[in-house]
């Protein structure tokens, strides 16, 4: 970037290339527009570190709406843009912390209309501009928010969504614990409420009061995905406060309820900081189990015998059983076990060819051909090189009809 663009003048031309049509095509241009919207963050900044938030405030304003506005229509898949105009509103933030707005209603007003009119984004952060609101600008907010809830429609989801997030944010703002997890507590309908009140009462050293209420949301909530980051905090929690067998007793209850290779893999990680093993060897017996009863279920052993480093028993049952393990688990097994067993991996190299010439990738003949190079290195390594060749005989006769694949093995050198 020139030196000579680093101006609120070199400033404002950038923002104002900002700009996008809503007929033009989402995807034409959109290289140039992140470039340009990155360009603009990094003058901006530069700007605002070297004393000129005042003379730039205005224009970050503007850059966010536009931006804003842009991703309305602009095809932005890769986030690239979104990403831009979250730090381009939070730099505004710290602009107008900088230099205080004239007017905090105004202010307040933009805010939340861009929380409850806007189309989804940015995120608002009220901490951040709550410097330049000051008490008389966060009051206004949260008369405003109070207002749009009277009037929202019962079945507005985002309107409910927008009352709730300012609700929140606004009683963090207080400084109030008891406050804020009384509001927060409103609505638990997610393992993330429960955990925003956990750290809540952790940032408070509140830590009895926090392993309950995460606790109380582990009860509620058992099978969300979302509850994992709340398990997660908890154990935490009750490790850091010395209480190794609650911790144990946590996940060994998760595991309980879902026996599968991701429970038995947290069980361990425990396991291993609290020094106590003694619950892996149930646990893993628990998945042996279920896998005779289930042979689909012989995946989440494999994965649990290997981070239980039974490497043997891991290849013996993926060995056994390639369907049920399928390709991707069996071939991370076979780059392990070909350096010391190559003889054992033989058949597992030519089961993975053969899920490959049965696949219909584009990608699936130059996938086979290198897996087919490995099977090669593994017959040699195993003293048994013509046993290559008389199988890529056969693999060569049985395929003859696909001319491509033919070819790929005359261009690799796969010849018998």
């Amino acid at each position: 970037m020139g030196t000579n663009t680093v101006s609120p003048e070199g400033l404002a031309t950038l923002v104002d290339r900002l700009r996008w049509d809503k007929r033009r095509h989402p995807y034409h241009g959109r290289g140039e527009y992140q470039a340009t919207a990155h360009q603009a963050l990094e003058t901006a900044t530069t700007l605002v570190e070297a004393g000129h938030a005042q003379t730039v405030v205005r224009t970050l304003r503007t850059a966010v709406d536009r931006v804003t506005r842009t991703l309305m229509y602009l095809d932005d898949s890769s986030g690239i843009v979104g990403d831009a105009l979250q730090e381009l509103t939070d730099l505004y933030a710290r602009a107008l912390e900088l230099a205080p707005p004239a007017s905090p209603k105004t202010l307040a007003s933009w805010l939340v209309a861009a929380q409850f009119d806007g189309p989804g984004w940015p995120r608002i952060h009220l901490r951040a501009f709550a410097p330049a609101l000051g008490e008389k600008g966060i009051a206004d907010i949260a008369a405003q928010v109070e207002a749009r809830a009277a009037s929202a429609a019962p079945d507005s989801w985002s309107a409910q969504f927008s009352v709730r997030d300012f609700r929140e944010q606004l009683a963090e703002l207080t400084g109030d614990v008891d406050h804020y997890v009384a509001v927060l507590a409103e609505d638990l309908k997610s393992p993330e409420q429960y955990r925003k009140i956990t750290l809540a009462l952790v940032a408070a050293g509140r830590t009895a009061e926090a392993a309950a209420w995460a606790r109380r949301g582990l009860a509620h909530h058992p099978g969300n995905p979302y509850s994992e980051r709340l398990r997660d905090l908890l154990v935490d929690l009750l490790l850091d406060d010395d209480q190794p067998a609650d911790a144990l007793e946590v996940r060994i209850a998760e595991f309980n309820r879902h026996p599968v290779a991701a429970t038995y893999r947290a069980l361990a990680a425990t396991c291993e900081r609290t020094g106590d093993t003694a619950p892996l060897a149930p646990a893993l017996d628990e998945l042996r189990a279920r896998a005779t009863a289930d042979p689909n279920r012989l995946s989440e052993l494999v994965q649990a015998l290997t981070l239980a480093g039974l490497d043997d028993e891991a290849w013996s049952t993926a060995a056994a059983h390639p369907h049920q393990v399928g390709p991707l688990l069996l071939h991370s097994l076979v780059e392990q076990r070909e350096t010391t067993h190559p003889a054992d991996v033989l058949p597992a190299y030519r089961y993975l060819v053969q899920a490959q010439l049965s696949d219909t990738s584009k990608y699936r003949y130059d996938r086979a051909v290198k897996l087919l190079r490995r099977l090669r290195a593994a017959h040699a390594a195993a003293g048994n090189p013509d046993g290559f060749s008389d199988y890529l005989t056969e693999l060569r006769d049985e395929h003859k009809r696909k001319t491509t694949f033919i070819a790929k093995l005359d261009k690799a050198g796969l010849t018998p």
